[in-house]
């Protein structure tokens, strides 16, 4: 199937064509590690994730590299530092291991490649001395600049701005030293405090510019097919790594992919509006990285993205639904067609997501000996193509959380059972019963079912309060006849002992256990 993008260089939706389909290359920017990355970070994760999978679909796993790096020297980083009193590489080692962690949690696959600047030193130097011998970069007190004067012709056309409309718009840094404004540092001089390394300039560091240009050219070659990140890139980060590396003589990238930025309930996202959160802040307060993901999914990556309460609670109760029809999926299943034709025409996810909300409607309205095997799972195979309804600690845990099936309730519940039948024994013989209420009083409290007869006692979970939530969810939804046949169809399935969810089960019994059966 053909691949349509959305070529910012050109501003045209081009047809894909990589260079070598045996070696498909898409370079993407990553995060500056200095602290947790917000929510605002996580779009271009999801996007251009979505991208690695439909390449790796549509050419093979084996034939493509997605290479995004991580800028582990920066000012930002040395204030963090300095701030804190804690080791730079502390501070890049434990933030580096945060995006990890939660990107994964909103079901990014790894890059092929994902290089630090500090390992690319060398890179970055051989290249800057390149660019000085051919007269597009000067030396000056300890700096090394980037003449943007030796490359007029091609400098703002990814952006579409005139060099003076740059200069205008730019916090453009006033230095003495630099020939033109635009100007931009590749090499700048260390003090004894901070990060630096030998170059023919003296003791320095470089410029965050060089270091894409650097690892991009190492890790893809003289030109590869796709570089991406956020439209906030496009100018200067990105304008500058072109300069630079075509006036390296590197071919760059062919396509250029850029995402639009993020909003809080219509809002731009900031400190000052306290709509500012990380994707650390949405997981801990229970928003579980699948909803996260389904969200992002739900808008065109080249519009703006709007994060709301009303979406994340929609997302939460569609995924609840799928995750229920695909529990019974099996391996394997085939990716609709339609899905991969609108992931195909420019990265169309909201359009693909709206074919599994349809096809999923239409297996819950269906009576179950009427949908087959193959449909149930070429639905968690079309899914699972947009990184939903993976079968992982990451994406699928959440559904369980506070739910226990029947069999781990009654293990968990055998030593009670075990105790309260020794309590019983005893008073039938003393005929004091008060230990066996008390206990029976406490289990019932903890939401369990106490059965005595003749043949001993028998515990069962018996969730009264988680009922009663289940019941006022649906009362709540009664507009959206689906969603409440949702809510009851659990409700019964709980009272009928197939799902069990016991209402602060573990605080509880742990008191019961202290009281009766230490």
């Amino acid at each position: 199937m053909t691949i349509w993008l959305t070529n910012t260089a050109t501003r045209k939706k081009e047809e894909f064509a990589p260079l070598d389909p045996n070696n498909v290359r898409m370079y993407v920017c990553g995060p500056t590690v200095y602290d947790r990355a917000h929510i605002g970070n996580a779009r271009p994760v999801i996007v251009f994730d979505v991208l690695f999978r439909l390449l790796r679909h549509t050419y093979g796993a084996d034939h493509v590299t997605y290479v995004r790096n991580f800028t582990d020297v920066d000012d930002k980083i040395n204030a963090r530092a300095a701030e804190s009193g804690r080791s730079i590489s502390d501070i890049t080692a434990e933030t580096t291991a945060w995006y990890l962690e939660d990107m994964a949690a909103i079901g990014a696959l790894e890059p092929t490649h994902m290089p630090r600047a500090t390992a690319y030193i060398a890179e970055m130097v051989a290249m800057i001395e390149d660019l000085i011998a051919k007269g597009h970069a000067y030396e000056a007190e300890g700096h090394v600049l980037f003449a943007v004067d030796s490359w007029k012709e091609g400098y703002g056309k990814l952006s579409g701005r005139s060099v003076d409309d740059m200069i205008a718009g730019a916090r453009v840094e006033v230095a003495p030293y630099k020939r033109n404004p635009m100007d931009f540092v590749m090499w700048k001089p260390s003090s004894d405090d901070l990060p630096g390394w030998d170059s023919p300039w003296g003791r320095g560091r470089p410029g965050w510019h060089i270091e894409c240009s650097a690892m991009a050219y190492d890790l893809l070659g003289d030109q590869f097919d796709i570089h991406g990140g956020g439209n906030d890139l496009m100018f200067p980060h990105h304008e500058n790594e072109i300069a630079q590396s075509k006036c390296a003589g590197h071919g760059f990238a062919r396509y250029w992919l850029h995402n639009e930025m993020l909003q809080v309930e219509g809002k731009k996202m900031s400190k000052s509006l306290g709509n500012f959160f990380t994707v650390r802040d949405l997981l801990d307060r229970g928003v579980p990285g699948e909803v996260i993901r389904f969200v992002f999914l739900s808008t065109h990556y080249r519009k703006p993205m709007d994060w709301t309460e009303k979406k994340r609670n929609d997302a939460e109760k569609t995924l609840r639904k799928w995750r229920d029809i695909a529990n019974s999926a099996e391996p394997g299943g085939e990716v609709y067609a339609s899905v991969i034709e609108f992931v195909s025409d420019d990265l169309n996810t909201g359009k693909a997501l709206n074919e599994l909300v349809h096809a999923g409607k239409d297996i819950l309205s269906r009576q179950a000996q009427d949908v087959t095997q193959s449909e149930i799972n070429d639905f968690a195979a079309s899914a699972r193509f947009l990184g939903l309804l993976e079968d992982n600690a990451n994406m699928g845990a959440w559904v369980f959380d506070g739910i226990v099936d029947e069999l781990a309730a009654k293990s968990l519940l055998e030593p009670f059972a075990y105790r309260m039948a020794e309590l019983r024994e005893t008073a039938m013989q003393t005929k004091d019963f008060s230990q066996v209420d008390a206990m029976k009083t406490a289990l019932t409290d903890a939401g369990v079912e106490v059965r005595m007869s003749k043949a001993g006692v028998e515990l069962l979970p018996k969730p009264i309060e988680s009922i009663k939530t289940v019941y006022a969810r649906a009362n709540q939804t009664r507009d959206d006849l689906d969603e409440m046949n949702y809510w009851l169809d659990l409700a019964e399935n709980m009272q009928a002992g197939k799902i069990v969810c016991l209402e602060n089960r573990d605080d509880k019994l742990a008191a019961i256990k202290r009281q009766f059966l230490s």
